[in-house]
């Protein structure tokens, strides 16, 4: 995985937990939702990463 990914990854991960934080703090489900999805999405994401990383080696 590179750099950039990662980076984007790790990005795409603040930005949902930021979401999830803003969507509790004003009481929006939708948006706590939203932001555990960008989670998910940059968690597979870095899976995937990884398992590719590991059959490359």
């Amino acid at each position: 995985m590179t750099t950039s990914n990662k980076a984007k990854n790790t990005a795409e991960d603040l930005k949902g937990k930021t979401k999830e934080a803003a969507g509790k703090v004003a009481d929006n489900d939708k948006l706590v939702a939203e932001g555990k999805a960008d989670q998910a999405k940059a968690s597979v994401k870095k899976a995937a990463g990884n398992a590719k990383d590991a059959v490359t080696k």
